[in-house]
């Protein structure tokens, strides 16, 4: 296996058994490996150019000693690694190439239609990959291919300067861990926001292509997505997209992303909420009941509302409605 970065499989046998021997010479080897004597000098002169063996002295005859493996061939591998990753995100920048100039030619390859968990899971993961400015999302509950834990595609774009927008449906701030999850984006750089239901699962990449399910979620069976390129059909799903957005409600974590907030909150009144109200003010206003908001604080559900009737306090009001009024209007959140 590790001819992938240079070493024949003869020069491997070479050096394990050198590494079981921990000094040998020559004839040694040659015993051994039952080679003749001038195969084993020059695999081990090769191996000597690779840095993993070194004689103990400069007598030719002299024991030879294995160096270690990690540090001789780790940076082959790393090079192996980088060329593989940089043959990888040309190979998926000539594939929408490909697929764009079909969509230029052929008005039936503006919607490919793709089958199957693993193959939406493919195709979500090489999108993001690709992607050079933003990507979309609309999260609903039960993910049909890829949750968000396993969405570590989308660390790496952040990581790179990928812009994330993601709206999520309020029940996932229900399920255990949601917004611990959640949060874990938010922390990366991602702008979440949430609303009560969602219309259909979606991503949209760069503004040039999307991922959205054909059919309604069906126990037990295949999911069935379309990869729609550009096309008015893509306009419409993107105005679709900054629709929702616009009155989604702002998520605002900053005890978990470094006070980082959405870039669009702005207090008006000078005061602004702590990182515990700002979690629990969150959930209030995208309608998450006591009990839930208290499940995922880790504190009671007395706490929860004695904290809320703090705020509404604060915000002058005496109702829960007026708090949800005034924590818009302020910007609190």
């Amino acid at each position: 296996m590790l001819d992938v970065i240079g070493l024949t499989p003869a020069e491997e046998e070479l050096y394990r058994c050198l590494l079981q021997l921990t000094t040998a010479r020559i004839d040694e080897l040659v015993r051994r490996l039952h080679r003749p004597r001038a195969q084993v000098v020059a695999e081990v002169e090769t191996l000597r150019g690779k840095g993993l063996v070194q004689p103990t002295d400069t007598d030719p005859d002299a024991p030879l000693r294995p160096n270690a493996p990690d540090v001789a061939l780790g940076a082959a591998l790393l090079r192996r690694q980088e060329d593989l990753e940089a043959a990888r995100r040309r190979v998926t920048h000539l594939a929408e190439e490909y697929r764009a100039g079909l969509r230029r030619h052929h008005v039936d390859h503006l919607v490919e239609v793709i089958t199957g968990a693993q193959t939406l899971r493919d195709r979500l993961r090489d999108l993001q990959n690709s992607a050079r400015t933003e990507v979309l999302w609309f999260c609903k509950v039960n993910p049909l291919a890829l949750t968000g834990p396993e969405n570590v595609e989308e660390f790496d774009a952040l990581a790179r300067g990928v812009r994330y927008r993601a709206i999520y449906e309020r029940e996932l701030m229900l399920v255990p861990g949601g917004l611990a999850d959640l949060a874990n984006g938010v922390a990366a750089g991602e702008q979440a926001r949430i609303l009560d239901r969602l219309p259909v699962r979606l991503c949209i990449v760069d503004a040039r292509t999307a991922i959205c399910p054909l059919v309604p979620d069906l126990e037990g069976g295949e999911p069935t997505a379309a990869v729609i390129g550009r096309s008015q059909l893509l306009d419409a799903l993107l105005a679709l997209f900054e629709s929702h957005w616009r009155v989604a409600t702002r998520l605002r974590l900053e005890d978990l992303t470094d006070g980082r907030a959405d870039p669009d909150d702005h207090p008006v009144d000078g005061y602004r909420p702590d990182t515990d109200e700002a979690r629990l003010l969150s959930m209030f206003v995208a309608g998450v009941p006591d009990k839930s908001i208290a499940s995922q604080l880790g504190v009671s559900r007395r706490t929860v509302q004695r904290r809320l009737a703090n705020l509404m306090d604060v915000a002058g009001v005496d109702t829960r409605p007026g708090l949800a009024f005034q924590v818009a209007r302020r910007g609190w959140i």
